[in-house]
């Protein structure tokens, strides 16, 4: 695997934490389908996806130095 990526963009991630939330529901009394915990990952991965582009644009604009090119 070559490709990197940031951690909130893993689906693997994401679904890995939904399904320990799921559980914890489950727990509580709560039951999430199968369906539900798929559509709730790739709700979660746009979301973070979007915040995590909005968190890069918002760290360039409010930064104090500028961008040093490569030689």
């Amino acid at each position: 695997m070559i490709d990197l990526k940031d951690w909130y963009s893993s689906k693997t991630i994401w679904g890995a934490l939904i399904s320990i939330v799921a559980s914890v529901l489950h727990f509580a009394g709560i039951d999430l389908a199968a369906a539900d915990k798929s559509q709730l990952v790739d709700s979660v991965v746009n979301i973070a996806g979007a915040l995590g582009g909005l968190l890069a644009v918002y760290g360039r604009v409010t930064a104090k130095a500028a961008i040093k090119s490569a030689p």
